[in-house]
């Protein structure tokens, strides 16, 4: 799969954006796949502390709003509702977070990915939003997704750890390395 082009259909005119043509021009980031049949959710066991549950979010906007404020208040308009959130909690506070999102479909291929993914910070280092992407991941999988993708980050290492494969970087000014141009490239 060329996936320069998947990012191109995901993301249209991604890379003409004002946000993006503000990022350092030296500063290289990734897209990262992982085929959702062949991922296994308890391959990796992560243990978390035993106060902290997680679930998707069903309350009001306005108390994940202010958690995700705290991690980027940037990502505060991508929690609109439009997209499920899945949460941990400590207790009743929302202590991580992460949009399940539907992509939409390319070569006959559902597309879903946890997105805009952050835990505050006094709960970092604890792997909770690392076990958080590993349950949204076994939720896209249950819903019948064929991919899951990260889209732009720069922690595809932490990304790894579950399986997620970087099949793209890229700068301000476009993609600099395609994994599908090399032989032999699938989603494995």
């Amino acid at each position: 799969m060329k996936y320069a082009e998947l990012f191109r259909a995901l993301h249209p005119d991604f890379f003409s954006s004002p946000q993006i043509r503000a990022i350092a021009p030296d500063r290289v980031l990734f897209e990262q796949v992982l085929d959702l049949h062949a991922f296994s959710p308890e391959a990796l066991e992560i243990s978390v502390p035993e106060s902290i549950t997680f679930g998707l979010y069903e309350g009001p906007l306005a108390p994940l709003h202010e958690a995700v404020a705290r991690v980027g208040d940037y990502w505060v308009p991508c929690y609109d509702g439009k997209n499920p959130a899945f949460c941990a909690y400590d207790g009743k506070k929302i202590v991580s977070f992460c949009l399940v999102e539907d992509m939409g479909r390319y070569q006959g291929l559902h597309i879903g990915g946890p997105g805009c993914v952050g835990t505050l910070p006094e709960y970092r280092g604890h792997q909770i939003g690392l076990k958080m992407v590993q349950l949204a991941t076994g939720i896209l999988q249950r819903r019948g997704f064929d991919i899951a993708y990260i889209h732009y980050t720069h922690i595809d290492h932490w990304y790894a750890k579950l399986g997620y494969k970087t099949v793209l970087r890229w700068n301000r000014d476009g993609v600099l390395w395609d994994q599908g141009d090399e032989a032999g490239a699938d989603l494995s």
